[in-house]
């Protein structure tokens, strides 16, 4: 993975996606991650090819609309302006949830896209356990973000919200039209201002999609 070295003279991309790996790490009642080899060189094959079978929201993925929100929008019909441009990655420091008074202390201005550093990138991933006490954006955090109109929001863990309230959650944002982005890995990032570019795969009718997604500082 690209650290945030200069490269010839300009800042390097980072990659903050998780690899997907067979058996990794996933929600609990999604379905389980399985990449199997079915040709291989090494056998006699004339390729190596993989047989892919998970969930959509697994590792670093997008969420649509319809994901919690009936009849609305799927993951192909998302704006590439909600998942290209320059973010704002902000440092959480309170190691539960994210909270409106630790938000309002970053004055996020409407059409922002924020991506959410949090305790999780440290000890998330490393675990092959899903961990039930991630840190999480509260329902108040969300209906908050709304209300300032923020175009995106990421966070470092499989799901914005908490196992007890995530339906609110993702309600609150996904019905302002607020763009999510779950599953980043920001251990390598600093919290500031980057460039981002994330793209889902094109699963049409989609409730959400796997995603590569990187950043560049600005």
């Amino acid at each position: 993975m690209e650290t945030a070295a200069e490269t010839n003279g300009a800042p390097a991309w980072v990659d903050i996606s998780v690899p997907l790996r067979d058996g990794m790490v996933h929600w609990p009642d999604n379905p389980e991650v399985r990449i199997t080899r079915v040709q291989e060189l090494e056998r006699g094959d004339d390729a190596t090819v993989s047989n892919l079978s998970l969930g959509a929201h697994t590792g670093t993925h997008v969420d649509a609309p319809v994901h919690f929100v009936q009849g609305a929008a799927g993951v192909d019909a998302l704006a590439f302006d909600s998942l290209l441009g320059v973010a704002r990655v902000l440092e959480i420091r309170d190691a539960r949830a994210i909270r409106v008074e630790e938000l309002k202390g970053h004055a996020i201005q409407p059409g922002e896209r924020i991506l959410f550093k949090t305790a999780n990138s440290s000890r998330g991933w490393a675990s092959k356990a899903f961990l039930p006490d991630f840190v999480y954006l509260s329902v108040e955090g969300a209906r908050y973000l709304a209300e300032r109109k923020v175009r995106t929001v990421g966070i470092d863990y499989l799901s914005i919200g908490s196992p007890e309230e995530g339906v609110p959650t993702h309600q609150a944002l996904l019905g302002a039209d607020v763009c999510i982005i779950e599953g980043l890995d920001l251990s390598a990032v600093e919290a500031g201002t980057y460039d981002l570019v994330c793209l889902p795969l094109r699963i049409a009718g989609g409730d959400g999609a796997p995603a590569r997604a990187i950043l560049r500082r600005r």
